[in-house]
């Protein structure tokens, strides 16, 4: 494992359209399996990956609000689409539209989490990035878990306003996305 997180060089990567970065974690979020694609794209070696917390890539910009949102999502047993901004072992940026759900046992149980993400439009990246931008803001104003709070109240406040769900605003920047 590397000995320090990278840094944001402020370099943008992207990949191709036909690809899907795959990765599964276990419960704790810990990488049991990473495609070649994320190899590439992330930069990190495999061994580096393995066992480690899916959060190694985790940008700094991108607001806790998603994430709680995402795990919310998660351990209630049902599905996300997310856009997601990342942090390659570089310290290059990468979006991606982020699919992710809970992998069960053959009992019904959930024992892990399966994440297949594709390369997302730019007017939905320009969007997602303008959102998270004033959730980081609060986050950072208030600082710790009154920031998660006035964040996740802001998000819900925002997505309220234009009368939608988290859901249904990613699937309205997704189709705006895929018509352009």
């Amino acid at each position: 494992m590397r000995e320090t997180a990278p840094r944001p060089t402020g370099e943008m990567r992207t990949f191709g359209a036909h690809e899907l970065i795959v990765t599964k974690t276990d419960l704790k979020g810990r990488l049991t399996y990473v495609n070649d694609v994320f190899l590439r794209v992330s930069v990190f070696a495999e061994d580096e990956a393995i066992g480690q917390p899916h959060n190694i890539i985790r940008h700094p910009d991108m607001p806790k609000a998603v994430f709680k949102l995402l795990w919310d999502t998660l351990t209630a047993g049902q599905e996300i689409f997310a856009y997601v901004l990342n942090l390659a072992g570089d310290g290059a940026s990468y979006w991606v539209l982020a699919h992710v759900t809970p992998s069960y046992d053959a009992r019904g149980r959930i024992v892990g989490y399966h994440s297949s993400r594709r390369m997302p439009a730019p007017t939905a990246i320009k969007a997602a990035a303008a959102l998270y931008e004033r959730l980081r803001a609060e986050e950072q104003r208030l600082g710790g878990q009154a920031g998660l709070a006035a964040s996740w109240q802001l998000m819900q406040d925002l997505l309220g306003e234009r009368g939608q769900t988290y859901d249904q605003y990613v699937w309205e920047l997704t189709n705006e996305g895929d018509s352009a």
